[in-house]
């Protein structure tokens, strides 16, 4: 099913934090080829082409709405569709950034170490993937998977755990790295408006869930995630919704 760039966008504010936080520690001066994976709407890719104007820079997404958006705004940035398991650029990479879009894709076993491998020697490797799968917001799809009769259905879909902890990506990345630093933010969102925090997922987590259900089978499930989450993430006495989310981060420098 397409993405919604307007709805991924949404809380693009929020979204863009990190990706500024893990380009702060990225160390390069003058890096001449940069990839951003899973680029989405290419805001990401718009700050990695601002602070190096002149590399050579792509973004890559599988999406075609997200990839039509990003190319509404004009930039020297080349776009890729292709999907990130697979995309093999020309060339070694002196930085391949991925910002939030890892946890989509299966097998990290096999794709981080591939990934180590299309960088050049004494390039950098930087990601962000979101590791809030044991809070409330993740937890409460799964109970609401398995609280109604679309559980059959949806059980495949529900990717419980989709990213491991700093120490499994250590061992997959040390052996090739000349550094690595992994470490885990946890962000304080405060968030406005009614369902804020079903409104954030149904950009992200919850999106395959809603695909898979239709006419009156999604209402029921959206209505009991809803009802779920609001139990969960109540709003405060300002109005307002806090909503906890932590990320894992690694920049890995490739030995030369």
């Amino acid at each position: 099913m397409p993405w919604d760039p307007k709805l991924y966008s949404a809380f693009a504010a929020p979204r863009l934090r990190p990706a500024r936080d893990l380009l702060g520690r990225v160390d390069l001066v003058r890096p001449a080829r940069i990839a951003d994976l899973g680029c989405g709407t290419g805001n990401v890719t718009q700050l990695l082409a601002e602070r190096w104007p002149e590399a050579r820079v792509w973004g890559v997404d599988s999406s075609p709405e997200m990839l039509r958006a990003a190319a509404a705004e004009p930039s020297s940035v080349t776009w890729v569709a292709s999907d990130a398991a697979s995309w093999q650029p020309e060339a070694p990479l002196d930085l391949l950034f991925s910002n939030a879009a890892l946890q989509w894709l299966d097998d990290h076993e096999r794709l981080f170490p591939r990934l180590m491998d299309l960088v050049a020697p004494g390039g950098v490797l930087a990601v962000q993937m979101p590791h809030n799968h044991y809070a409330a917001s993740h937890a409460v799809m799964t109970e609401t998977v398995e609280a109604g009769p679309w559980a059959p259905l949806l059980r495949p879909l529900a990717r419980r755990f989709p990213v491991g902890d700093g120490d499994f990506y250590y061992d997959l990345l040390a052996p090739h790295a000349a550094h690595l630093d992994i470490w885990e933010t946890e962000y304080l969102h405060v968030l406005d408006g009614d369902d804020p925090v079903v409104k954030w997922t149904m950009g992200t987590a919850l999106k395959p869930l809603l695909d898979a259900l239709e006419g009156e089978a999604r209402a029921e499930f959206l209505a009991e995630y809803t009802r779920r989450i609001g139990l969960a993430y109540p709003r405060g006495a300002d109005g307002r919704t806090l909503f906890p989310f932590r990320r894992l981060f690694m920049v890995a420098s490739r030995q030369g």
